[in-house]
């Protein structure tokens, strides 16, 4: 008997991961199940460019809005409700369609990956030196021990900066060593990228962060604020959020947070990209393909994964638009 099918749509931010996951949901009968490490946020809608009730089209969503601003949400955390929700799925028989453009989370949700343990007080003088120096000072002293890891980190991501400090003091190993092979826990897992032309992607993010501003970030931002935004340690670092911050200070004008975010997103999704394709399993798609839904059912076709009925697909989707 053929193993059941999970399919994971991964690939940069904007490149359309979420249509996709949609489109793909309604022919196979599934369900998507996000894998962002912000949309898990109530409130945190526009920043995020989560996907709207109407634009889901009826299609279950899994992993979001299930948190207040002001909690925490580890890798661990985030791999354990993810888990649960592919395996719920699957329990009903019904496809599970991971989204994420995390190759970190992707990989901690699909793979053989167990986490290092923690030390208090290791864990209290990293934070009490991020709290004096700042990230970026951690971010060199990774960079000077663990190349590898500083890459995978943004210097600004101070709480994973403090994590990989910590593994590497506690394991005596490097950070990226902790991470996975690529032996997944799910048989039937399938991988689908969406493949975007640099200067394609960085042209969508340019339009996503206009987008935002235009339809109310900032008063968003000013409502989260009011709900503890900064008092968690995870939310106030997505992407665009310290920059709307930072503008409702006055410490900068809209023009250079529009500016910031789109140059940090844009570098952001060159890391991203570059770790996906590091995985020999994902097939990548062109992400403006004609019969982009007809090219991915003939890779899950192709995998023999599922007994489901795939027979019979659309084609003609058509490119989809620059939601991530």
């Amino acid at each position: 008997m053929a193993a059941p099918l999970v399919v994971a749509v991964v690939g940069p931010t904007a490149a359309g991961k979420s249509d996709l996951s949609v489109a793909l949901c309604k022919h196979l009968g599934g369900e998507v199940v996000s894998a962002d490490a912000y949309q898990v946020y109530r409130g945190m809608d526009i920043g995020t460019a989560k996907i709207t009730a109407a634009e889901r089209a009826g299609v279950p969503h899994h992993l979001l809005d299930i948190l207040d601003v002001t909690r925490t949400a580890t890798v661990a955390e985030f791999q354990q409700l993810a888990r649960a929700a592919i395996d719920d799925c699957l329990r009903r028989q019904v496809v599970p369609v991971l989204a994420g453009g995390s190759a970190l989370y992707v990989r901690a949700i699909l793979d053989e990956f167990e986490f290092p343990g923690t030390d208090p007080a290791i864990r209290e003088r990293l934070e009490q030196e991020l709290a004096d120096h700042g990230s970026g000072v951690l971010h060199q002293r990774l960079a000077e021990i663990d190349p590898p890891a500083a890459e995978q980190i943004l210097p600004s991501n101070g709480r994973r900066i403090v994590r990989a400090l910590e593994v590497i003091e506690l394991t005596g190993a490097p950070y990226a060593a902790t991470l996975p092979g690529h032996t997944s826990i799910y048989p039937g897992a399938v991988q689908l990228g969406l493949d975007v032309p640099r200067p394609v992607l960085d042209e969508r993010i340019g339009r996503r962060v206009d987008r935002m501003f235009e339809q109310g970030f900032v008063d968003e931002v000013r409502g989260l604020l009011d709900h503890g935004l900064l008092d968690g340690r995870t939310a106030n670092r997505a992407l665009g959020y310290p920059q709307v911050v930072a503008l409702l200070r006055g410490e900068i004008s809209e023009t250079e947070a529009r500016e910031q975010t789109a140059q940090q997103t844009r570098r952001f999704a060159r890391r991203q990209d570059s770790w996906f394709r590091k995985d020999p399993r994902i097939t990548w798609l062109p992400y403006d393909a004609s019969d982009l839904i007809g090219q991915a059912i003939q890779v899950l076709r192709g995998n023999q994964t599922t007994a489901a009925d795939v027979d019979g697909v659309e084609e003609g989707l058509g490119a989809v638009d620059a939601r991530g």
